[in-house]
């Protein structure tokens, strides 16, 4: 489809049009053939996480960060979080090696100021505290707060690692895609599992592995939630998308519109506070966070920012490879399809699934022997994706350290400011 023009873009949408959008905007036919990455980083002073840094020092060095020559496009979250988005690339390893480039650079114009880029999921000691004050994100607080106090931890406190991957082809059948998607609502859950890295919050171990997860659960009903993975995909994703509430309705002059229980759907119908345009189509699908989220590829949001030097690589790695090399995903299929009886019950993340992954990691026996298979077959998918000595080699060090004996990143983080024992 040609992008639109401006005038286009600028027209009132029907309820049609918008579905046909939806439908062919999302999931886009092809070959897998392209991975991309987007990392997100707490950034503390070195050796002291729990003390906060002052807002004029973080923005004195972000200064120099954005003058850096970037292959990644760079961003900051509402609360100072840094994010690293890589382009799309044509293999695994131009995907890694671009972003260790940036990385390189970017910790290398931190550390004058005595400043470094810390990998969880979530900030552990410090309460959520804005930054950018712009009126996307105090739409959002605003839409947030009616929930409770979730919405600013997730957009000031919280860290992920966002692996993309192509929709792939369309199967036959009523699912169309289905396989694939339902591969990714289904893995997912390891994923999660095995790179939980949040265990904590507001200087308290929480009980839960990954803090994060369950933060981004409780923004609201709907808003984090995917559609039924029964349903072929397009048209689920286009109902759940147009059926959602509208989070805010953005004006040129003038604050926001911060609509109650206003579905997309009912705007098109309605035509008001005043008619939607394609370009408000788009605005308010950056406003929905599923777990897995369409945009033409697969954008896998479940992953906690994960620890040391080279961490951020072996989820990346293990992803592409369970998604793209032929073999692996069948065995994957095979290996995961037995989780659908728990994640059916209710969409992702509130099913038992998700819920057991979040909170217990790889202490969940199912989940541990699943994730067991996953990473043996990453392993040997990545021999024949002809990745690097350090790729390859940090992911078997995540297997030997954390999968095979049923522990993940969240229980190895002991910090002296934090009280009361991780729960079960």
């Amino acid at each position: 489809m040609p992008p639109p023009d401006a005038d286009d873009r600028g027209r009132r949408i029907s309820e049609d049009e918008a579905e046909d959008l939806l439908r062919c905007i999302c999931f886009k036919n092809g070959p897998p053939r392209t991975v991309g990455a987007e990392l997100e980083w707490l950034v503390q002073e070195r050796g002291r996480p729990e003390r906060r840094v002052a807002a004029d020092r973080l923005a004195a060095a972000y200064a120099q960060v954005r003058a850096l020559p970037l292959d990644s496009a760079l961003t900051f979250e509402p609360g100072g979080q840094l994010e690293l988005s890589s382009r799309p690339a044509a293999t695994l390893m131009e995907c890694i090696d671009s972003l260790a480039a940036d990385l390189e650079s970017v910790r290398t114009a931190l550390a004058p100021a005595g400043l470094t880029l810390i990998g969880l999921g979530l900030d552990p000691c410090n309460p959520p505290r804005r930054l950018l004050h712009e009126p996307r994100y105090d739409a959002m607080e605003a839409y947030l707060d009616r929930s409770g106090p979730a919405g600013r931890a997730m957009m000031c406190s919280s860290a992920a690692i966002q692996v993309c991957v192509d929709a792939g082809e369309a199967e036959p059948g009523p699912l169309g895609h289905g396989r694939r998607w339902q591969l990714a609502h289904l893995l997912g859950a390891v994923l999660l599992a095995a790179f939980a890295n949040s265990p904590a919050r507001a200087g308290r171990y929480t009980g839960w592995r990954s803090t994060r997860q369950a933060v981004w659960a409780a923004l609201d009903p709907v808003r984090p939630v995917a559609p039924p993975l029964h349903a072929e995909p397009r048209s689920a994703w286009a109902a759940h998308a147009l059926d959602a509430p509208v989070m805010c309705v953005r004006h040129d002059e003038g604050p926001w519109d911060m609509p109650r229980g206003l579905s997309f759907r009912q705007w098109i119908r309605s035509g008001a506070p005043r008619p939607p345009t394609r370009d408000d189509l788009e605005y308010h699908l950056t406003t929905l966070f599923p777990p897995v989220r369409p945009r033409g590829h697969l954008e896998l949001r479940m992953i906690d920012a994960q620890p040391g030097e080279h961490g951020w690589m072996v989820p990346i790695a293990v992803t592409a490879a369970l998604f793209d090399d032929p073999e692996a995903a069948e065995t994957v299929y095979r290996a995961v399809k037995p989780l659908a009886e728990t994640a059916n019950s209710l969409p992702a993340p509130l099913n038992p699934l998700w819920v057991q992954a979040a909170r217990h990691g790889l202490a969940d026996p199912e989940l541990h022997a699943t994730a067991i298979v996953c990473f043996t077959a990453a392993l040997e998918a990545l021999e024949r994706l002809g990745v690097s000595a350090a790729v390859s080699g940090a992911v078997a060090a995540f297997h030997e350290r954390h999968v095979l004996p049923g522990r993940c990143p969240a229980d190895d983080l002991r910090l002296p400011s934090l009280v009361k024992e991780l729960g079960p």
